[in-house]
Protein backbone atom coordinates (compact mmCIF):
# COMPACT_ATOMS: atom_id res chain seq x y z
CA UNK A 1 0.00 0.00 0.00
CA UNK A 2 1.46 3.20 -0.89
CA UNK A 3 1.85 6.05 1.39
CA UNK A 4 -0.49 8.76 2.02
CA UNK A 5 0.31 12.18 0.12
CA UNK A 6 0.71 15.09 3.01
CA UNK A 7 -0.60 18.40 3.00
CA UNK A 8 2.45 19.61 1.47
CA UNK A 9 2.38 17.07 -1.23
CA UNK A 10 -0.79 17.56 -2.24
CA UNK A 11 -0.37 21.26 -2.20
CA UNK A 12 2.42 20.71 -4.72
CA UNK A 13 0.45 18.56 -7.31
CA UNK A 14 -2.46 20.34 -7.14
CA UNK A 15 -0.43 23.77 -7.94
CA UNK A 16 1.26 21.55 -10.70
CA UNK A 17 -2.33 20.84 -11.91
CA UNK A 18 -3.56 23.81 -11.78
CA UNK A 19 -0.67 25.26 -13.18
CA UNK A 20 0.04 28.42 -10.08
CA UNK A 21 2.32 28.67 -7.57
CA UNK A 22 2.71 26.05 -4.57
CA UNK A 23 1.55 29.01 -2.23
CA UNK A 24 -2.17 29.67 -4.03
CA UNK A 25 -2.93 25.91 -4.10
CA UNK A 26 -2.19 25.35 -0.62
CA UNK A 27 -4.77 28.45 0.06
CA UNK A 28 -7.19 26.59 -2.06
CA UNK A 29 -6.85 23.46 0.03
CA UNK A 30 -7.42 25.34 3.09
CA UNK A 31 -10.63 27.29 1.58
CA UNK A 32 -12.38 23.86 0.39
CA UNK A 33 -11.33 21.88 3.83
CA UNK A 34 -12.47 24.76 6.09
CA UNK A 35 -15.80 24.94 3.93
CA UNK A 36 -16.31 21.08 4.50
CA UNK A 37 -15.76 21.80 8.03
CA UNK A 38 -18.42 24.78 8.08
CA UNK A 39 -21.25 22.80 6.40
CA UNK A 40 -20.38 18.84 8.16
CA UNK A 41 -20.65 20.77 11.65
CA UNK A 42 -23.70 22.46 11.05
CA UNK A 43 -25.35 19.21 9.79
CA UNK A 44 -25.40 19.09 6.07
CA UNK A 45 -23.10 17.58 3.48
CA UNK A 46 -20.92 18.13 0.92
CA UNK A 47 -20.66 16.45 -2.59
CA UNK A 48 -17.15 16.24 -3.97
CA UNK A 49 -17.72 15.14 -8.21
CA UNK A 50 -16.23 12.07 -8.86
CA UNK A 51 -14.96 11.41 -4.83
CA UNK A 52 -17.93 11.13 -2.86
CA UNK A 53 -20.30 12.65 -0.53
CA UNK A 54 -19.39 13.42 3.08
CA UNK A 55 -21.80 14.19 5.86
CA UNK A 56 -22.61 13.75 9.44
CA UNK A 57 -25.19 10.97 11.05
CA UNK A 58 -26.26 11.26 14.69
CA UNK A 59 -26.13 8.00 16.50
CA UNK A 60 -28.63 7.02 19.30
CA UNK A 61 -27.72 5.87 22.73
CA UNK A 62 -26.98 2.83 23.13
CA UNK A 63 -25.22 -0.10 25.39
CA UNK A 64 -21.69 -0.92 24.80
CA UNK A 65 -19.23 -2.97 26.91
CA UNK A 66 -16.04 -2.03 28.13
CA UNK A 67 -13.40 -4.91 26.70
CA UNK A 68 -11.08 -4.55 29.75
CA UNK A 69 -13.78 -5.30 32.57
CA UNK A 70 -16.79 -6.78 30.43
CA UNK A 71 -18.82 -4.32 32.33
CA UNK A 72 -21.98 -2.77 30.56
CA UNK A 73 -22.35 1.05 30.14
CA UNK A 74 -24.65 3.47 28.68
CA UNK A 75 -23.27 5.25 25.39
CA UNK A 76 -25.08 8.94 24.89
CA UNK A 77 -26.24 9.82 21.58
CA UNK A 78 -23.39 10.99 19.47
CA UNK A 79 -22.77 12.22 15.98
CA UNK A 80 -20.29 10.64 13.35
CA UNK A 81 -18.56 12.30 9.85
CA UNK A 82 -19.31 9.56 7.86
CA UNK A 83 -18.47 9.31 3.90
CA UNK A 84 -20.20 7.53 0.54
CA UNK A 85 -17.74 6.95 -2.16
CA UNK A 86 -18.78 7.53 -5.53
CA UNK A 87 -19.22 4.85 -8.00
CA UNK A 88 -16.77 6.78 -10.88
CA UNK A 89 -13.55 6.54 -7.76
CA UNK A 90 -14.79 2.70 -7.07
CA UNK A 91 -14.29 1.93 -10.77
CA UNK A 92 -11.17 3.39 -11.60
CA UNK A 93 -9.90 1.70 -8.87
CA UNK A 94 -11.29 -1.67 -9.59
CA UNK A 95 -10.03 -1.05 -12.98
Amino acid sequence: MAKPLTKSQLSAVLAEEMGSDKKSAAAALDAVCAVITREVSNGGAVTLPGVGKIYCRERPERMVRNPATGQQIKKEADKVVKMTIAKALKDSVNG
